[in-house]
């Protein structure tokens, strides 16, 4: 069984202060600027805690000591305004930042998909992309041969597979980079906003595809504005707000919440 459950999660960043060695000072807008930010943060509040300390070190509490369960079969929309956490919890679970207290633990394989097209080389082939790529997202050279048929096909740029991908348009990028990431049948897969289908005349057989692709998933957690995606996609919702979960609960009722203004820059 798969799951993900985080016990008081707790993620800050540290950000130093270096106008004081840039230009910025030398011309006086460095103390400008930081008059105007001053100015900005009493009256708006966006993101997560923020701290000022004597040594000039700012701490931004991204995650605000959450905790939740997620259960084979869900799939978890993350609902809120920017810098609400959404991006630091999708990249806490996937492994990329540490926790500065408490704990997540995760049974499975996580797979993140933040960008389809990383990692890609230009100079390489078409081929040799879906290889490449193919290692990127852990499949093992017998699981790449076995699906190379399938992703060429897919794809259906024919003879380009075997050309440069620098010689590729952009939608002919996004095909190739789409096919090989729907590939996989992840455990756990994170994803930061929707992935991108392409032009017109692919994007219904793309959307076929990424149906099948989300129902093979163990678990989904996505974050993204896209109400409809969400709502096709999801299950269950988290409503987040400055690093603190609001609501957790059946995607209509916290997609409602959230389009009612809850969540929001307050």
């Amino acid at each position: 069984m798969f799951s993900i459950s985080a016990n008081q999660l707790r993620i800050e960043y540290p950000i130093y202060d270096s106008y004081k060695r840039s230009l910025r000072h030398q011309f006086g807008l460095g103390q400008i600027a930081r008059n105007l930010d001053q100015a900005l943060k009493r009256k708006h509040s966006v993101g997560g805690d923020i701290a000022q300390e004597a040594s000039g070190r700012t701490t931004i509490t991204a995650l605000n000591g959450i905790s939740f369960d997620i259960q084979e079969g869900d799939r978890v929309g993350l609902l809120g305004h920017n810098g609400s956490g959404k991006t630091t919890l999708l990249r806490a679970i996937a492994g990329i930042y540490e926790p500065m207290d408490g704990e997540i633990t995760i049974e499975g394989h996580v797979t993140p998909l933040f960008d389809i097209q990383f990692g890609m080389d230009t100079d390489a082939t078409g081929i040799e992309n879906i290889a490449l790529r193919g290692r990127m997202l852990d499949m093992s050279s017998t699981q790449i041969e076995e699906t190379i048929d399938e992703i060429a096909e897919f794809t259906e740029l024919g003879n380009y597979l075997h050309m440069p991908i620098r010689t590729y348009s952009t939608g002919m990028m996004v095909r190739l980079a789409f096919g090989v990431s729907t590939a996989i049948k992840p455990e756990i897969l994170v994803l930061d906003e929707m992935i991108g289908a392409g032009d017109d005349a692919f994007f219904e057989r793309a959307q076929q595809r990424l149906k099948n692709f989300i129902e093979d998933t163990g678990i989904l957690v996505i974050a993204s504005h896209n109400m409809g995606m969400v709502r096709q996609w999801c299950n269950k919702g988290m409503l987040m707000q400055h690093g603190n979960i609001l609501a957790f609960g059946p995607i209509e009722e916290i997609a409602k919440r959230y389009e009612s203004g809850e969540g929001t820059v307050d």
